[in-house]
């Protein structure tokens, strides 16, 4: 029979030699597993000895548990009636969070993002707030938009406009896709199956994140028999993990291609993930009030101790522990496909010479997703634009031998229409999937969608356009972003023969 355990005994065990937490009502020992902790010693021990459930469930999707810990570190369950009761020190009335507005009546991302941010946790905020350094690139990833200019017709019949299209073979009604974003759940319970449910509704795409909070068959449980989902992979130094994870996915219908990325190898450094509690200066009363109730647990740990400086990191820097930094086109490619017929789509492609190699690689690379990770990696790295203006210029015929699709700074229709004209086959959206889903769960991510979709529509009637396919360079000027393209050696010469010797 399991043994049943007293609170204050478990709080006893809260040091790096003797470490338990409460998890979901049942008692474990996590000593020997602290070290190989994916987010580090620092995290664990701030919970040492205390319910660590409300920390540990919006992040971690179902059965990660029972893969990482031993039978034996289940030690018993929890006498509930000994856990602490819920504080009664209530807000100010005055003070209380108010509930998010009716989702009709937001217009555009930036609101969503507005209401989304007054809604969601201080720690959610920050995670999916955040970007590298001084926010240049995430910045710029939107204002580069800003600098091309649209070319409307007149006199052209637009009373149908169809968003319809195709990604490697498969038709979805929308050239919008979610590209992956991670650990959904802490906006909202409904997590990425949540934004599952918005995109079926309109038969948009989705790329489920290799950190989603959820696991992948819960994700894709009530999808639509045509409902098209991509998996994202971040390649783990422990390759068996991998090719477990691959295994699952091999066997779920839904999941059409894989998505392995490469523009975060190691993580940036994303200040506002990292500052935890001192970004409650920067949110609204709502969210600022969260977090000075956070604030009073203090840096120290439950048996007053400091806490380490090592681990840790905020959320961004704790996903990638486990991460592979040294994949090659070869190596890699060549493993992946001893794994999985699926196709692959590469994510990350930040120049036009890493696109003209991976056209190389086809036909088992299938397309190519050009983005900085939201800006979340590299600051100052380019915009996809600039890369897709690249490929343009020194090596188009990437365009006829892969599907390019870009992510990154997606605020409006008007963006979607401007990546389309210059060939993306496909424009992603992250964070706004999640805010959307911040303000008001499925509903919200429905709107998100929603406003997007009629943007585009609205653009391209404006346009004198009535099909995706129809968009071309003639609607579009670039003369301005044109001037920061790189202007450098191509850096193809001989590249073809270098690559071929490889395969």
């Amino acid at each position: 029979m399991s043994k049943v355990f007293d609170a204050a005994e478990v709080a006893k065990h809260n040091t790096a030699d003797s470490c338990w937490v409460i998890l979901y009502g049942k008692v474990y020992d996590v000593t020997d597993f602290m070290d190989s902790h994916p987010g580090g010693v620092k995290v664990i021990l701030k919970l040492a000895g205390t319910d660590a459930t409300e920390e540990y469930d919006p992040i971690h999707p179902p059965g990660i548990l029972e893969e990482n810990l031993k039978p034996e570190a289940l030690l018993g369950t929890i006498d509930p009636d000994t856990l602490p009761k819920p504080s009664t020190d209530n807000q100010p009335e005055e003070e209380e969070a108010e509930g998010p507005p009716p989702m009709e009546s937001l217009y555009n991302m930036d609101e969503i993002e507005q209401v989304a941010t007054k809604q969601v946790s201080r720690k959610a905020w920050a995670y999916y707030y955040s970007a590298s350094d001084d926010l240049t690139t995430k910045r710029f990833n939107n204002e580069v938009y800003r600098s091309i200019l649209l070319r409307p017709r007149v006199f052209i019949d637009v009373t149908k406009c169809d968003l319809s299209t195709s990604v490697i073979g498969h038709k979805v009604s929308l050239p919008i896709f979610v590209a992956p974003a991670a650990m959904a759940r802490l906006a909202h319970p409904a997590g990425e199956a949540g934004i599952a449910a918005a995109c079926r509704s309109f038969g948009a795409m989705q790329v489920i994140s290799n950190n989603a909070s959820m696991s992948p068959e819960q994700i894709v449980e009530n999808a639509a028999p045509d409902q098209v989902f991509g998996w994202q992979l971040y390649v783990q130094v422990d390759r068996k993990k991998s090719e477990a994870m691959l295994a699952r996915i091999n066997k779920l219908k839904a999941i059409k291609f894989l998505v392995l990325t490469l523009d975060a190898p190691v993580p940036g450094k994303r200040e506002d993930d990292l500052r935890g509690d001192s970004t409650a200066s920067k949110l609204p009363v709502s969210s600022s009030l969260v977090a000075k109730k956070e604030a009073k647990k203090g840096e120290s740990l439950p048996n007053g101790a400091p806490v380490p400086k090592a681990g840790g990191g905020g959320i961004g820097a704790q996903l990638f522990w486990g991460t592979e930094a040294s994949l090659t086109w070869k190596e890699t490619l060549l493993w992946l496909s001893k794994h999985t017929a699926l196709p692959i789509i590469l994510k990350g492609l930040q120049t036009h010479e890493d696109a003209y190699i991976a056209s190389l690689y086809a036909p088992q690379v299938k397309g190519i997703i050009l983005s900085n990770h939201g800006g979340r990696a590299l600051d100052t790295a380019p915009p996809a634009i600039h890369t897709l203006l690249e490929i343009r210029k020194y090596c188009p015929e990437v365009l006829e031998k892969l599907e390019v699709w870009v992510d990154g700074g997606i605020r409006r229709g008007t963006d979607i229409v401007k990546a389309l004209c210059l060939g993306a086959r496909a424009v992603g959206i992250g964070r706004a999937a999640l805010w959307g889903l911040g303000a008001g769960g499925v509903e919200g991510v429905h709107r998100t969608l929603e406003i997007l979709a009629d943007e585009t529509k609205t653009c391209m009637q404006l346009l004198g356009v009535g099909k995706v396919e129809d968009l071309g360079l003639q609607h579009i000027n670039t003369r301005i972003v044109e001037q920061q393209i790189y202007d450098g050696p191509s850096g193809l010469g001989g590249l073809t023969s270098q690559v071929r010797a490889k395969l």
